[in-house]
């Protein structure tokens, strides 16, 4: 069973001052790093996600693909079929997470860098797909003018989803919501049974754990909410084409998660964060948003060799750190800290 860890006050009043940050962030920004700030909130859905899967021990490189599907799926049903966009979207990530579903029979007989090898190809056939049929695919120049969410007419207010500002808090919601259903999934008994056959697969199965089908339900799940975010992102853009989800896309999405760490829950929560304020605010302040792949190489070599638990073990040093303080002040021995199944 996973020790919960007290809050404390400064815990609360860094998730108070956080909350405020976050709910006043649009308003402190220009019109582009509002724009910038949807596209942020939605890749934080995508990656943490991408972390459930990846509790299993299985890395994927088609959880960008799985986010396309999302998106094309949302896409059509709202644009061909007529459904009102926000059932557009549920629809689109139950087909990210039904695609997960078949491809598992077939991936899952493999594991590790094969399983890693296998699952490119799979999202590569599912992009030449996109690519080689026009209809009802749009080939390679993708779906264009998506309906987007639907403006709301409150009488007293009228909420315009096309203005960033206000699909940023629209997104803030469902990402919200997602991230706590994720949580409660890893520390559910399920999430338990991830970590096991993680790291004791035999042993696992010894027990009576059908391996197989608890590697498939957290594709399935990481896959269900690559697709959300995938619809978020449709709707945004109100135009999806296969190159949006390519391998290059992924790289940035296993980067993320590296160098922010998976060993806690907000890991790679830090790593697309801190990385898009890097590459998006600094570089391109300077004029230099052109190297990015050579300084995402960089950190990531950086981060391997002097940060090998990634941007989250700062967070545990300093929580560590804090509670020895508080304790010598107190006079009271440190308490060993909670630790959580290793991912």
């Amino acid at each position: 069973m996973l020790e919960k860890n007290s809050i404390g006050p400064m815990g609360l009043l860094a998730i108070l001052v956080l909350g405020a940050l976050i709910i006043a962030a649009p308003h402190l920004l220009s019109f582009s790093q509002q724009e910038l700030l949807v596209l942020l909130t939605i890749n934080v859905l995508v990656v943490a996600s991408y972390r459930l899967l990846t509790l299993t021990g299985e890395w994927s490189l088609a959880h960008v693909v799985m986010m396309g599907v999302g998106a094309y799926g949302s896409a059509l049903c709202a644009k061909s079929l007529g459904f009102p966009v926000p059932i557009a979207m549920i629809a689109g990530a139950l087909v990210a997470g039904a695609t997960a579903g078949l491809l598992s029979f077939p991936l899952f007989r493999m594991k590790g860098f094969y399983f890693l090898i296998g699952s490119f190809a799979a999202g590569e056939v599912i992009r030449l797909m996109w690519k080689r049929f026009t209809d009802p695919f749009g080939g390679p120049k993708g779906i264009q003018r998506i309906p987007g969410f639907p403006e709301i007419d409150l009488g007293f207010v009228r909420i315009d989803f096309f203005d960033p500002a206000n699909y940023y808090y629209l997104a803030l919601i469902v990402v919200l919501v997602s991230l706590w259903v994720l949580y409660r999934v890893e520390r559910s008994r399920i999430g338990l049974t991830f970590h096991a056959i993680h790291w004791q697969d035999k042993l696992a199965e010894s027990v009576g754990v059908d391996t197989f089908r608890y590697r498939m339900l957290a594709f399935v799940i990481a896959s269900f909410f690559a697709g959300l975010a995938g619809a978020l992102y449709a709707h945004y853009l109100v135009t999806v084409n296969p190159n949006q989800f390519n391998v290059d896309t992924m790289v940035y999405v296993l980067i993320w998660a590296i160098v922010g760490g998976t060993t806690r829950w907000y890991g790679p929560i830090l790593g697309v964060v801190i990385l898009t304020f890097i590459d998006e605010i600094i570089l391109r302040s300077l004029g230099a948003d052109q190297i990015r792949p050579l300084l995402y190489g960089g950190i990531l070599i950086l981060s391997i060799l002097f940060l090998p638990q990634g941007l989250e073990s700062l967070v545990i040093r300093a929580q560590e750190a804090w509670r020895g303080r508080s304790a010598s002040e107190n006079g009271v021995a440190p308490a060993a800290s909670a630790t959580e199944p290793r991912s």
